[in-house]
């Protein structure tokens, strides 16, 4: 069965190897609201799932990735909701349904990149940053912002940020909630590229379109390994890599890549 999405809160499109996910809440800057977070949780899944997919292009409808959570729910909910425990029960299962998301990006054996375009702020950053490679316009800005809501971070960015940009600044980013440029995001580690808006589409489509291409095995065993190195000490990621190593050294696509290399010629990777 081809992926799809099971509302229209989420855009799928296949393409060969490639799938675009797009968050489709435009008019609300793609706020992330309970909809949205259970579609891209059956949609993230299934994609784990399709062998036949080799990388996920992951961008917002119209003119922003995503502005955080979808503050008009919280109040509404706050309103209907007046027993603080009751209340507190139902945040957890939202959470947790929204961590869901970020497991199955973290855990998905195929690169996820990230197409950003104007505002990143709250669970956009989280999202941003469960993705493995960010691709982002030159007019772009981003804020962890929760500090404004009263609330500490969720969607795995107090995991993330550390490891992208120090402790220190990942507490500046978490306690100030301030709004920084995408020069600065460069800077401190959070996005990979930033092309000008116009050139935003093209150069993610030409990363999608290489990393579609290359050995798939071998990149869902990189991210695992990536990913499992800030819990492992040295000697179990040295055991990690044999296994890898090994793992991927009986594929079509080793085959194909050691063959190209002694034949001098570029190689075709099929995958597996």
């Amino acid at each position: 069965m081809p992926v799809t999405s099971p509302s229209s809160s989420i855009l799928v499109e296949v393409d060969g190897p490639v799938c675009r996910v797009v968050m489709n809440r435009s008019k609300s800057l793609n706020a992330l609201n309970l909809e949205l977070m259970d579609t891209m949780a059956v949609v993230m899944r299934n994609i784990s799932n399709d062998d036949s997919i080799r990388c996920v292009v992951l961008s917002g409808a119209g003119d922003h990735f995503m502005a955080g959570g979808d503050i008009k729910h919280f109040g509404a909910r706050l309103e209907a909701v007046p027993d603080r425990t009751a209340f507190r029960h139902e945040i957890e299962a939202m959470i947790n349904g929204f961590h869901e998301t970020v497991i199955h990006m973290r855990a998905m054996p195929k690169p996820i990149i990230a197409s950003v375009r104007g505002a990143v702020a709250g669970a956009g950053v989280s999202i941003m940053l469960a993705c493995d490679l960010v691709v982002a316009a030159e007019s772009s800005f981003y804020t962890l912002a929760y500090c404004h809501l009263g609330t500490s971070p969720d969607g795995g960015s107090t995991f993330s940020l550390p490891r992208a940009t120090g402790m220190k600044r990942a507490m500046e980013i978490a306690l100030l909630g301030d709004r920084f440029d995408v020069a600065t995001a460069e800077r401190w580690g959070l996005v990979n590229r930033v092309v000008g808006d116009g050139e935003l589409d093209m150069e993610t489509e030409t990363l999608a379109a290489r990393l579609a291409a290359g050995p798939t095995h071998a990149y869902a065993h990189t991210k695992a390994l990536m990913n499992e190195s800030l819990s492992n000490t040295l000697h179990q990621q040295l055991d990690a890599e044999t296994l890898a190593f090994a793992d991927c050294a009986v594929t079509d696509d080793f085959n194909e890549g050691v063959t190209a290399f002694n034949a001098k010629r570029k190689p075709e990777f099929k995958g597996r």
